[in-house]
């Protein structure tokens, strides 16, 4: 990926007023002028990295308090030698291979930052918290339903340890998605009665394999494009506009049916596209919609039908007249405001702990993602907590960490078949 790159979000035209937490005292603790160091290390040193890693470094700029880079660690040494040269970390310092993060928490980092494919991301989270690190973990935090699970109990362990964790979900730390919740909440629409969330885009990037290439280093390079590391596109693109109904109605789904496919796919095993019903209860129904096509139409975003208005994500608002609070912001940019409000939070001792809800946010992708691929109707409860149902145990090989223990086998570059899966 290039690494001038930002996460691929839905900014569209909107004017970004930026985002706060408005609501929460912790928005209000100001630090200027603080003498502290903050040290912040990074795993995961591709485009994505490099970008959350400079958010993070403009967040500190906002907040008055200096920071240094003082590890860097990915997969493929060269990666982390670069960013770790861009930030003038010494060269010893920056750690390649798959236990690089282990190198990396080993360092004297209070925060790590953590950009590396989704199926990686349970397990170092895992060993960040346990070391006692604040940590910023990309979107989606799993691939599979034991992943989910992980992320939960990781976060109920920082949350007794007094860590801080934020995720890439930024539309929670956009202003204009944040000024419609809270007008949802007063009640401009009503209560939400369905609706619609959609990612329809292009597949990003493919990358060829190499003569004589392992499978390891294929796959991970490749990540984007095979289940096993992304959990599709559903989980790893879709998650956002599915974080947004999950958070503006309050709660996951109960249930999922759907179903997608595959017609040009160039590479790995992921479906071109997927069409969810997501069954919130109350007769509440939301339809997920996503692709990756090239020449197709493309659009982005999230629209609620209320009792009395309508709300389309962080844009209009068709209700009645509410009173809110204001809603105020550090940064015009959410991808820096979501650092701002994690170093603030924790600055101010009482840390933000994103975890669960992120989790949560990418179970309802997975959900959605097993039932297209099994052509089955899924629960939430079989996912989370009914352990003799045949979708709780289900996993993706190889895991996070087969790659730690040597050779994987490269998965079958062909799709799960519906009614056969």
């Amino acid at each position: 990926m290039n690494p001038t790159l930002n996460r691929r979000s839905f900014l569209g035209n909107t004017t970004l007023l930026g985002a706060g937490l408005a609501a929460s005292s912790v928005f209000a603790v100001n630090t200027p002028g603080t003498s502290k160091k903050i040290k912040v290390a990074l795993i995961g040193c591709g485009g994505r990295g490099y970008g959350a890693l400079d958010n993070f470094l403009e967040a500190c700029k906002i907040l008055g308090v200096e920071a240094e880079v003082v590890a860097t660690g990915d997969a493929f040494k060269g990666h982390a030698e670069g960013a770790g040269k861009r930030h003038g970390v010494p060269a010893e310092r920056c750690f390649g291979g798959y236990d690089a993060y282990q190198k990396v928490i080993a360092t004297p980092c209070e925060y790590v930052v953590m950009a590396t494919p989704p199926a990686f991301r349970p397990v170092h989270l895992a060993a960040a918290v346990e070391a006692g690190k604040h940590c910023f973990i990309e979107k989606p935090v799993a691939v599979d339903p034991a992943g989910v699970r992980s992320m939960i109990a990781t976060g109920e362990k920082a949350a007794a340890k007094g860590l801080g964790i934020v995720a890439g979900t930024q539309r929670r730390h956009q202003v204009t998605y944040l000024r419609n919740k809270a007008m949802i909440d007063a009640g401009a629409i009503g209560q939400i009665k369905g609706g619609v969330v959609q990612w329809n885009g292009t597949v990003p990037w493919v990358k060829r394999r190499n003569d004589g290439e392992s499978d390891a280093s294929y796959i991970t390079r490749n990540w984007v494009n095979f289940t096993e590391l992304s959990g599709d596109h559903i989980v790893e693109q879709h998650v956002h506009n599915l974080d947004v109904a999950v958070w503006y109605l309050g709660r996951p789904p109960v249930a999922a049916v759907g179903f997608g496919g595959r017609a040009r796919r160039e590479t790995g095993n992921m479906f071109d596209f997927f069409s969810v019903d997501y069954d919130f209860g109350d007769d509440i129904h939301i339809h997920s919609q996503c692709r990756q096509l090239s020449g197709a139409h493309q659009h982005v975003g999230e629209m609620f039908i209320g009792s009395e208005g309508s709300c389309y994500g962080g844009g209009k608002v068709n209700g009645k007249k509410v009173e809110i609070a204001d809603i105020k912001s550090d940064s015009g940019d959410p991808y820096v405001q979501e650092h701002v409000d994690l170093i603030r939070s924790v600055m101010a001792g009482k840390p933000l702990n994103e975890a669960k809800q992120v989790a949560e946010s990418t179970l309802v992708a997975i959900m959605g993602r097993i039932s297209a691929y099994t052509g089955e109707f899924v629960r939430w409860d079989d996912l989370l907590k009914n352990t003799q149902s045949p979708v709780y145990n289900l996993a993706c090989t190889p895991s996070a960490l087969d790659f730690e223990k040597g050779p994987i086998k490269l998965p079958a570059e062909v799709p799960a078949v519906p009614g056969k899966a």
